[in-house]
């Protein structure tokens, strides 16, 4: 018997919607859970360097965290991990280590918790929801904070953009990309950030694209990030002119990515290298596109609620 679950990269924040907004992409990493063996962890994909293969491994550890919390018993098994995924760049890989351990628990299980259930789980190992609501859910979305737990809405599920997103071969850790944030911002820059913030809501809503390139700008961490990230601001500002809808920085970073109608995502996305290249940081360019389904579980008597 085996499981095989596939959660998509992640794009988080989207200018102005910090640790808030989010939006799932086609590019996956997948995980192949087989029972019956001793405990082994495989790796494959582009991006197998550095990854644990031992029980310290992050989706090893999050299904151990689930199988604890409903008292099941860990079965012998042997993970397969295709990581396709680049780690360490704002595009959601720890996010998906997360959900796809927990899908897989979950599974292995019989399915005890709803994926809503798996959401306020996930967003509680990771700390913030902005990756893990769009990589189980997909589409656009935004996660609010309630008593209650987190409640994620998903604005729209398959808006025909390109995601243009450019890669420096230079990876940023999450803690170092925070440790430069203010903990206290100007009340002008809170309400900026609102108002921008609801522009990207009514661009997916109405389908009025034009609306991004204003409602992705914001004053809360690009600036403060902008000195960790060689060219940033003048590859945002290239992206527009190629003409990209709207464009910001990836999460933490330093990824970059820059929504555009199909026709100009090429342009788009040499205008980015261009630019990042001339700072002195090479980055690769993938052209992809708004995942619409969010993370799939296949396998035998697979029931997981909704």
């Amino acid at each position: 018997m085996s499981i095989r679950v596939s959660v998509p990269a992640t794009s988080a924040n989207l200018g102005p919607g910090f640790d808030s907004f989010g939006l799932a992409l086609t590019l996956r990493n997948t995980l192949s859970l087989s029972f019956g063996h001793p405990f082994a962890i495989e790796l494959a994909g582009r991006y197998s360097a550095g990854i644990s293969r031992d029980e310290t491994n992050l989706v090893w550890q999050t299904m151990l965290h689930l199988w604890q919390r409903v008292g099941f018993p860990v079965p012998r098994a042997s993970l397969l991990l295709e990581n396709n995924i680049p780690p360490a760049r704002g595009l959601g890989s720890s996010s998906a280590a997360i959900c796809a351990g927990l899908l897989a628990a979950n599974a292995a299980a019989g399915s005890p918790f709803s994926r809503l259930e798996l959401l306020q789980i996930a967003g509680g190992l990771e700390g913030h929801p902005d990756n893990v609501t769009p990589a189980l859910f997909g589409g656009v979305t935004f996660s609010v904070q309630t008593p209650e737990g987190i409640l994620p809405r998903i604005i729209a599920e398959c808006p025909p953009l390109a995601a243009v997103v450019a890669v420096p071969d230079t990876p940023l850790k999450t803690e170092t990309a925070r440790a430069v944030l203010e903990s206290k911002v100007p009340r002008a820059d809170a309400v900026f950030n609102i108002g921008h913030a609801a522009l990207i809501v009514e661009a997916f809503l109405r389908r009025d694209y034009p609306l991004l390139r204003p409602g992705m700008e914001d004053r809360l961490h690009q600036e403060q990030r902008a000195g960790l990230i060689p060219g940033l601001k003048p590859a945002l500002e290239a992206a527009l002119r190629a003409g990209a809808y709207g464009a910001a920085l990836s999460g933490s970073g330093p990824t970059l990515l820059a929504l555009a109608d199909r026709a100009a995502a090429k342009g788009v996305g040499w205008a980015m290298q261009l630019a990042l290249a001339e700072d002195g940081l090479p980055a690769e360019i993938f052209f992809l596109s708004i995942d619409p389904q969010g993370a799939t579980v296949t396998g035998p008597d697979v029931r997981c609620r909704t």
